[in-house]
């Protein structure tokens, strides 16, 4: 009998820093990397809320030089991309501090992957297409949701084209990935519910995912216990350093899940989303989740089961349809009690953005050709992604 060869691989940072306080490390760190002048990319939001003082005091105290790149969007573009290198170049940096949510470090990982290896971010598109290192890198996290700062995924808009530009390449993960929930503290109840439903994306399309393992099951299963213990008590009470730490966990568990078994199509559909009206990623994928799922439930009702009783789902003498479908419930309530829009069209008057039927035909042939949909435990037609994103409306 022949033996099919089959090889997993585990990523993940070098070394992870979490908890209270860790941020006072970031110099002795950046420092054992090699760096001695860091490019530190963020936002204008987080420079707002004084977290960027909070950085920059440390490496003034540590006599440490650094230049700052504080143009992220939120959906960050291969613009802010070219813009970083720039800033990088002038500024005579050798290593990189990335400061905020996934948006900056996406933004921060496109500078490292140009700077190391020339060309576009364009290039880079796909899975693994880079061939040098980035420069010393740390990933400072200021929210609890998108694991970008220890995964190896970067997500770009391509302006041109209206379209997120998934890059999948194990050089990206960052040296050493830092959160401590003093930084996430200000995050207001909007986004602190947003990153926590993404977060909760990541692990449901991990666990479910084609190539997961007894390892990234492990991590997925925490991560959704997690996320149902703490992220209402973190979106009621932002000043609970107890739940927002819980949360710091939930997300990094669900990096660990998602960057080894990869995601699926509540991803592949939102990345649309984001690239088309510019809408934020975290509600997106909270939005579509129960629907993605909903479709994939007669592929892996046993995963589903298994994680209505993760939820705290009573599912005792329901049928295994009816138990898997607790899990369902489960997450639309979850999305309810944290303020989640109920569909897209109020999502994008949320955010002043037209969401429309009419796009739909675009988004699907975009959203069947995302490498997040690749693991999807089922295979939708270009119809079934058109009425998932009619559904969700």
């Amino acid at each position: 009998m022949a033996v099919v060869e089959q090889v997993n691989g585990f990523f993940i940072p070098s070394v992870t820093l979490i908890g209270i306080g860790a941020s006072k490390e970031i110099p002795v760190k950046i420092r054992a990397l090699g760096g001695k002048k860091p490019l530190i990319v963020t936002d204008r939001g987080i420079v707002g809320a004084g977290i960027l003082k909070q950085i920059t005091d440390l490496l003034d105290d540590a006599k440490m030089k650094y230049a700052v790149y504080d143009k992220t969007i939120p959906n960050p573009t291969d613009a802010n991309v070219a813009e970083g290198v720039e800033f990088y170049k002038k500024g005579k940096c050798d290593s990189l501090i990335t400061l905020g949510g996934g948006s900056s470090h996406d933004c921060g990982k496109g500078v490292g992957l140009v700077i190391a290896n020339g060309g576009k971010i364009h290039d880079y598109e796909g899975v693994d297409k880079s061939s040098n290192p980035m420069p010393p890198y740390i990933a400072v996290n200021t929210t609890a949701g998108t694991a970008s700062e220890m995964t190896r995924f970067c997500i770009i808009t391509d302006l041109s084209r209206k379209v997120k530009m998934a890059i999948i390449d194990w050089r990206v993960t960052p040296g050493i990935a830092l959160d401590d929930p003093l930084l996430m503290m200000g995050m207001p109840p909007a986004l602190t519910a947003a990153t926590g439903m993404d977060a909760l994306t990541h692990s449901v399309e991990a666990y479910v995912s084609t190539i997961a393992t007894p390892m990234t099951d492990a991590c997925a299963e925490k991560s959704i216990e997690l996320v149902f213990q703490f992220l209402r008590r973190a979106v009621a009470n932002g000043q609970d350093i107890d739940a927002r730490e819980g949360m710091c966990y939930a997300q990094y568990l669900g990096g660990m899940a998602f960057n080894n078994a990869s995601l699926g199509h509540v991803h592949a559909m939102a990345h649309q989303l984001g690239g088309f009206y510019d809408l934020p990623h975290g509600e997106c994928n909270a939005i579509l989740l129960p629907y993605v799922e909903e479709f994939n439930l007669i592929a892996r009702i046993d995963r589903f089961v298994k994680m209505a009783e993760i939820m705290g789902e009573n599912v005792e003498g329901l049928s295994p349809r009816d138990a898997a479908e607790k899990c369902l419930s489960a997450i639309r309530k979850l999305s309810e009690d944290v303020g989640i829009p109920a569909g897209l069209i109020e999502l994008g008057k949320r955010y002043g953005k037209n969401v429309s039927a009419k796009d739909i035909d675009t988004m699907t042939a975009n959203a069947q050709k995302d490498a997040c949909g690749f693991t999807n435990p089922r295979r939708p037609t270009d119809d079934d992604v058109r009425a998932i994103y009619k559904a969700a409306l």
